[in-house]
C-alpha cells in the first residue's frame, strides 16, 4: 500500500497542535480592511480551531502533520 500524499495547499493552511487538534487562520483579513472595524480586524488575527464537522476531511488532506 503506497503512502498517502499530503495536499500541499492544505498543509500551508492548517497546523496540528500537540493534542491533535487542527488550527486554522480566519478568513476575510487580507484586503478591503478600511470598512472593517478595529475590533473585527483584531479578532481576525487570532487563530481558531477547525470545526468538528470539517475535522475528518482536513485530516485526510494532511495525514502526517
Amino acid at each position: 500500500m503506497p503512502k498517502i500524499k499530503t495536499n500541499r495547499a492544505a498543509a500551508k493552511r492548517f497546523k496540528t497542535t500537540g493534542n491533535g487538534k487542527i488550527v486554522r487562520s480566519k478568513a476575510f483579513g487580507n484586503h478591503i480592511l478600511t470598512k472593517k472595524t478595529t475590533k473585527r480586524k483584531r479578532r481576525l488575527r487570532q487563530s481558531s480551531l477547525v470545526d468538528g464537522a470539517n475535522k475528518k476531511n482536513v485530516k485526510k488532506l494532511i495525514p502526517y502533520l
